[in-house]
């Protein structure tokens, strides 16, 4: 066993249904908003590893697969009390090991950027989190609801944009959420999901051809949240922070979008993902 885990009785453990509780409460601590069934969701599309002092949990890391090319590093967090001794490096590589060669995606903040440019990732854009109480919006004409009927084209389109197979986690969302779309003909050209997520929702991912249509997208889903704290995480240089600002959703602040490539080509979007989805998933 690693020298630094024996002197500190702290094991790494595969991450299992009875750590969700653990895990709640040290989130709660570090001050995310993830309820129990943010966890679950996330949980249930990852794989990931717990760091445990006795039964307590004090770190967490999941690795979220899409398909077998890429996926998404996430929920990293290390109890207060563990800090600066290493612990967050040894989770993040654990979960790196059980992404094997998929390309790795993760958002850090200021203070996780140094160990991730170490660990091989570079950055790839800002993302900026706009939250607040949604104030009245009016909804386009040009966008609706649609129901699981139209998740063959939700996938589809997603994998053009994202550029993997993220189809586990958009059968998630039609049973946590609900889909918003743009239609061209019988064809849907843009998409966004909303579920509950925290205090309130999340809208994520929107994937769109142009800030217009995600504009669009976005002002059809907050439209019906009048009132409701709605989170959205969208590209720093995507426009749409002025209509989100508008709207109630102030500016919090960002992080960096990073990436670890597994060998293969950067992957050249097809349309524009003006929401990553982290948030759907982290």
């Amino acid at each position: 066993m690693d020298e630094f885990l024996q002197r500190e009785s702290i094991v790494l453990a595969p991450f299992e249904a009875h750590h969700l509780d653990g895990a709640v409460a040290l989130s709660r601590a570090a001050g995310w908003a993830h309820r129990r069934e943010d966890w679950k969701m996330i949980w249930s599309l990852s794989e990931g590893r717990v760091a445990l002092a006795g039964d307590r949990v004090v770190g967490t890391a999941l690795m979220t697969p899409f398909g077998d090319t890429c996926s998404a590093i996430n929920m990293i967090i290390v109890d207060e009390s563990q800090r600066g001794r290493g612990l967050g490096r040894k989770l993040t590589t654990a979960v790196l090991e059980l992404a094997g060669n998929r390309e790795c995606r993760l958002r850090a903040t200021s203070d996780g950027l140094p160990l991730y440019e170490k660990l091989g990732f570079v950055t790839t854009h800002k993302i900026t989190r706009h939250q607040g109480v949604t104030g009245r919006v009016d909804a386009p004409a040009n966008v609706e609801w649609i129901g699981s009927a139209a998740l063959p084209a939700i996938k589809a389109l997603d994998r053009a944009a994202f550029g993997a197979d993220r189809d586990a986690l958009h059968d998630v969302l039609a049973k946590e959420g609900a889909f918003a779309a743009i239609r061209d003909g019988d064809g849907i050209v843009a998409f966004a999901a909303t579920r509950l997520f925290g205090k309130g929702e999340v809208v994520g991912p929107v994937v769109a051809a142009n800030a217009e249509q995600a504009r669009d997208l976005l002002a059809f889903i907050l439209s019906g949240k009048e009132g409701r704290v709605v989170r959205v995480d969208i590209p720093e240089d995507s426009g749409l922070s002025s209509p989100l600002e508008e709207w109630g959703l102030r500016n919090e602040g960002g992080v960096v979008a990073m990436v670890r490539r597994a060998g293969a080509r950067p992957h050249t979007p097809a349309v524009q993902t003006f929401s990553l989805a982290s948030q759907a998933v982290g």
